[in-house]
């Protein structure tokens, strides 16, 4: 299986940044938005859809950020694109809530064990 998250940069030198609710065991822990990715769909299109689903907004992928990331169940693998929003004002469909960091922000909050590795590789990006 393969999960996609885009690290949304808004232009101004900050990620967008989305804590989950669920599950309970992941709740208040952060990651980049994103989702799994469907049968016969590509790693983009995925992207894009889960922004609309999770979002509600319209975005245009970037570059890779960093390698595949094995997730811990060891039967998916993370990649993670920068992009930016072309349409709509991101809200928190699906997570608690949203926040815009700054590079010396981005260990303000918790991160995903997974998507730690990659805010690494971020802050070459957000510099």
């Amino acid at each position: 299986m393969r999960v996609v998250g885009v690290a949304l940069l808004d232009g101004s030198g900050r990620v967008l940044a989305a804590e989950r609710a669920e599950p309970a065991h992941l709740a208040g822990m952060w990651e980049f938005p994103g989702g799994k990715v469907e049968d016969g769909e590509t790693d983009l299109a995925a992207l894009v859809r889960e922004c609309a689903e999770e979002l509600d907004v319209a975005v245009e992928p970037g570059e890779r950020l960093g390698d595949d990331i094995s997730l811990p169940n060891g039967t998916a693998v993370l990649r993670v694109w920068t992009g930016r929003i072309t349409g709509g004002t991101p809200r928190a469909v699906e997570h608690r809530s949203l926040r815009w960091l700054t590079e010396a922000e981005l260990d303000d909050v918790p991160w995903l064990p997974a998507d730690r590795p990659l805010v690494e590789e971020l802050r070459q990006v957000l510099r």
